[in-house]
């Protein structure tokens, strides 16, 4: 079972998203919230794997509560999918510097939703996939010059830092294969590997660590 959190402040918009996620069978939506602070207490004595977050909540923001429970978590931190009614702006990227795996729309289908929390909790990130490669390029762009962490930048190898450069420009796995002339399987193997020697829990946070870290050039 794929154990969920939902934060959100109101509370139809929590009972809505525990009627569909409970229905798709292998979730379990294990605890509620309805600002940041408490979530961030929650998440400290549940563990859920994956938790579905609002961005503006009073007493204790999205992006706050992502930060805090990331840098608290002791192992694997949970995955946290961002559920915001705003397209591309400040929060989308404020979400993903603070941690973050995925980003969706709350008006999205259902069959997204699950789908997006399947996918967080098997170790890949996401955005919306309408504006997946706009994030991606807008991210870029807004990044500041980057931090040096050359100590993990240096374990990579000539492969896999040629495979994280081709997915921070919004490939997919069997688009770079194809284009390294690859096998699919290969470059998972290699991307799993430096996202170990990173400390990136799923894909969209390695994009990101890519981005911080010079690895890939502007």
């Amino acid at each position: 079972m794929i154990r969920v959190m939902l934060v959100d402040d109101q509370a139809v918009v929590r009972a809505g998203f525990r009627v569909i996620l409970e229905q798709a069978g292998e979730i379990e939506v294990v605890a509620e919230a309805s600002n940041g602070s408490a979530a961030v207490e929650l998440a400290r004595r549940l563990q859920p794997d994956v938790i579905c977050m609002d961005v503006r909540m009073p007493h204790g923001d999205g992006l706050t509560a992502t930060r805090q429970i990331v840098a608290e978590a002791t192992g694997t931190p949970p995955a946290v999918l961002v559920v915001t009614t705003f397209d591309l702006d400040e929060y989308v990227f404020g979400a993903l510097e603070s941690g973050a795996s995925g980003f969706i729309l709350k008006d999205c289908e259902p069959e997204e939703l699950i789908e997006a929390i399947r996918r967080l909790a098997s170790g890949y990130g996401l955005v919306d996939q309408a504006v997946t490669r706009r994030v991606i390029s807008e991210f870029a762009r807004r990044t500041p010059a980057p931090r040096s962490d050359a100590a993990a930048a240096h374990q990579l190898t000539a492969r896999e830092t040629e495979i994280v450069e081709l997915l921070a420009q919004g490939l997919s796995n069997v688009e770079i294969a194809e284009q390294l002339f690859i096998e699919t399987s290969t470059v998972k193997s290699h991307l799993g590997r430096a996202m170990a020697k990173i400390g990136a829990r799923d894909r969209l946070q390695t994009v990101v660590w890519a981005y911080q870290n010079g690895v890939v050039q502007r």
